[in-house]
């Protein structure tokens, strides 16, 4: 693990808030951002999801082997980004480049991860700058507008904050429904059963949230402690691995099993307590739409060849290659 400690300067706001914020900030930080992310805003999103959803499967017409991660788990939550925060469609590769940035280039030198950095904010700037022209009625313009505690928020407030929503809300959602995608490839019965029983739906979603949950969060150790026969020391990092408590026989029957009509499934997969994931709502309706989609127009795929499967690396886990033979039997 790296040595690396966020700045204490940047306390309490932290570079990403209100990911990287501390109480009492990160509370007002928090709920600056609570109207876009409700259950009736994401609403109004999902029929321009649905059909960006069948826009992309309709590009893959004609194809025996289509690569399910790469060309249509990814693309889903990049466009609906974008859309939210009022950037050109078309810089979707960008997107993609600076969220393995962030993401996957964990172990380049200081110096390369540093620059990658750059690269983003350089972006966002220009899209700040771009707002301030042109306001639109989208979550920039809401960012450069809104204040906290009667002050607008600071310039890094802003951009870090619009970092989070960029990194956050393309790669967990992307590697969300590939892992759901493979695993329907590779169990010939749920996905019978699902292409059979559509409002089985959300309940399956929950369970391959629950089983294939892709985030793992990193703190640090607030005050030195001893916990469970492990003695930890301010600021050690440590990993929350909501995977690995989304399996804990302790809160689930047939823990290490995925049940897809499993009714009681109160998982961890977007974190608990007050750093849950702001954008629950909205990733629930990109998985739930990419499936229902996928699922009425490809209701028979497998596995083209297992071993071709690749996972990303790093905190967010999903896969990265996916080759799904199209109409094969089963």
């Amino acid at each position: 693990m790296s040595n690396f400690r966020p700045p204490r300067e940047l306390a309490p706001i932290g570079g990403a808030p209100p990911i990287s914020s501390d109480p009492p900030f990160h509370h007002g930080a928090r709920k600056l951002l609570l109207p876009a992310f409700t259950k009736s805003a994401v609403s109004r999103l999902e029929p321009g999801t649905r059909e960006y959803c069948h826009e992309v499967i309709d590009a893959l017409a004609g194809q025996d082997v289509v690569d399910a991660a790469l060309d249509y788990a990814q693309h889903i939550p990049v466009r609906v980004i974008a859309a939210m925060l009022g950037f050109p469609p078309e810089d979707g590769p960008r997107f993609r480049e600076f969220v393995a940035n962030a993401l996957e280039g964990i172990n380049a030198p200081p110096e390369e991860r540093l620059a990658r950095a750059q690269q983003l904010i350089q972006y966002l700037l220009e899209q700040v700058h771009a707002h301030l022209d042109h306001p639109q009625d989208d979550l920039t313009t809401y960012l450069i507008n809104a204040e906290l505690d009667g002050r607008k928020l600071d310039p890094g407030h802003v951009v870090g904050t619009m970092t989070l929503l960029l990194i956050a809300g393309i790669d967990t959602t992307w590697g969300a429904i590939g892992a759901a995608l493979w695993h329907l490839a590779r169990t010939p019965a749920d996905r019978q059963r699902l292409a059979a029983e559509p409002g089985l739906l959300p309940a399956a979603m929950e369970e391959l949230l629950r089983a294939y949950a892709p985030v793992t969060m990193a703190r640090l150790v607030n005050q030195d402690m001893h916990w469970r026969g492990v003695d930890m020391k301010a600021d050690d990092w440590i990993l929350l691995s909501f995977p690995a408590a989304n399996r804990d026989p302790a809160q689930f029957e047939r823990a290490g099993e995925v049940v897809i009509d499993r009714e009681v499934n109160r998982h961890a997969a977007f974190g608990l307590g007050i750093h849950r994931c702001l954008g629950s709502h909205l990733a629930r309706m990109e998985l739930r739409v990419a499936l229902e989609v996928w699922l009425e127009r490809v209701p028979a795929f497998t596995l083209d060849d297992p071993s071709a499967v690749t996972w990303s690396a790093g905190q967010i886990r999903g896969p990265r290659a996916l080759p799904l033979r199209i109409g094969a039997p089963g």
